[in-house]
C-alpha cells in the first residue's frame, strides 16, 4: 500500500469516526431549516370555517405567521393559547397577518376544534396536503414567518410554548414589523 493510499484511508476514517461522533450527541430532533432565506410558496385553499377561499396573494408585503395545525394533534393544543395570545398582540399592527393552515384533518373536526379552542385569525384547509409538502412540513405544529418581501425568514418544528414564543415576539416578529427597510 503506498503513502497516498494510507493517507487517504486514515482522512476517510476520520471522516466517518467524526460523524459517528455527531451523531451520538447531536440533537436527533433537529431538523435543519431548508427553506429559510428562500421565497415564500404562493398557499391558497378554502378558510376551514366558512369554505370561502383563501389565498396568500391578498398578504403581499405583510409580515405572515403561518402556522400548519390539526384538531387531532396533542402539541397544537398545547400551543393554541399561544398563539391567541400572539395574534391578540400584533393584530393591530397594519402589516400583520397570522393564518392557521389546517393539515390532514377532517373539516368537521377542525371546526369543532376552533369553537372549543377559539379562533380569531383565518384558518385554511391543506386540501391535499400540497400546502405542507411545499413549505417542507414534516409534522404537526410548524410555524413559519414570511417576511414583507415574500422570504421565509423563520420555522419552528414544535409548539409555540415558553422562551419559544418569547424567542418569536421579540427576535423575530418585532423586529420584521418594525424595520422600515428589510434586508431582501
Amino acid at each position: 500500500m503506498t503513502r497516498t493510499t494510507q493517507i487517504t484511508i486514515l482522512v476517510v476514517l476520520l471522516a466517518l469516526l467524526s460523524l459517528f461522533y455527531q451523531g451520538l450527541w447531536g440533537d436527533p430532533r433537529h431538523i435543519p431549516p431548508v427553506l429559510v432565506g428562500t421565497r415564500a410558496p404562493v398557499f391558497e385553499g378554502p378558510d376551514v370555517e366558512s369554505g370561502e377561499p383563501m389565498s396568500s396573494e391578498h398578504y403581499k408585503g405583510k409580515v405572515i405567521l403561518v402556522n400548519f395545525w390539526a384538531s387531532w394533534c396533542q402539541e397544537c393544543k398545547v400551543e393554541h393559547e399561544n398563539l391567541l395570545r400572539l395574534y391578540d398582540k400584533f393584530k393591530d399592527h397594519p402589516e400583520f397577518v397570522m393564518v392557521g393552515i389546517n393539515y390532514q384533518d377532517e373539516i368537521p373536526k377542525a371546526r369543532a376544534y376552533l369553537q372549543r379552542y377559539g379562533s380569531s385569525f383565518p384558518h385554511m384547509q391543506d386540501v391535499k396536503g400540497a400546502l405542507a409538502i411545499d413549505f417542507g412540513v414534516y409534522g404537526v405544529p410548524e410555524t413559519f414567518v414570511i417576511d414583507k418581501q415574500g422570504i421565509i425568514r423563520h420555522k419552528w418544528i414544535g409548539p409555540i410554548v415558553d422562551n419559544v414564543y418569547a424567542n418569536l415576539t421579540k427576535n423575530v416578529l418585532t423586529p420584521l414589523l418594525s424595520d422600515p427597510n428589510p434586508a431582501t
